[in-house]
């Protein structure tokens, strides 16, 4: 037995609200896309300076894998692999967490922090440049408004 509902009986999008949908994911894919190649002549992938820019604001540049897994929207397993690389990069290490014994931290390294302040005036650029320049004052806190509603449950 279905629990879909009938297809009539789905709410489908109005043509204004079709097009508005396809804008906003057209937006999020030209400006992801855009800074994910200017961060990609530094070295770095967005998932990596997410971790390390995070890590550089923390006390001790040190947080545990689920803070920074619920920060990025991951799951621990997904951000526990990509750690893995950029450990092996050299990028930050990890320690034993002392409040959860099958926890770890994440610990940025000095070469870690070196990447971050290399690539963060190409990424603020590249923000700049994709999505920031382009876009008025009122553009700005519009989006700023909207997506404080769309963050609500």
């Amino acid at each position: 037995m279905s629990t879909k509902p009938p297809v009539e009986a789905v709410p489908w999008l109005k043509p204004d609200e079709e097009r508005a949908w396809r804008a906003f994911l057209r937006i999020m894919v030209a400006v992801q896309a855009g800074t994910a190649r200017d961060l990609a002549t530094v070295g770095l992938s967005e998932p990596d300076y997410e971790v390390l820019s995070t890590l550089s604001e923390r006390p001790a540049h040190t947080s545990t894998l689920g803070e920074q897994a619920d920060k990025m929207g991951w799951s621990r397993s997904r951000l526990s692999r990509h750690a893995t690389r950029m450990e092996t990069r050299g990028l930050l290490r990890r320690a034993p967490d002392p409040a959860d014994g099958r926890g770890c931290l994440l610990v940025l390294t000095e070469q870690g922090l070196d990447a971050l302040e290399n690539a963060a005036p190409a990424h603020v650029e590249s923000v700049r440049h994709h999505f920031i320049d382009r876009l008025t004052p009122s553009d700005l806190a519009a989006i700023e408004r909207i997506a404080r509603r769309l963050e609500q449950p």
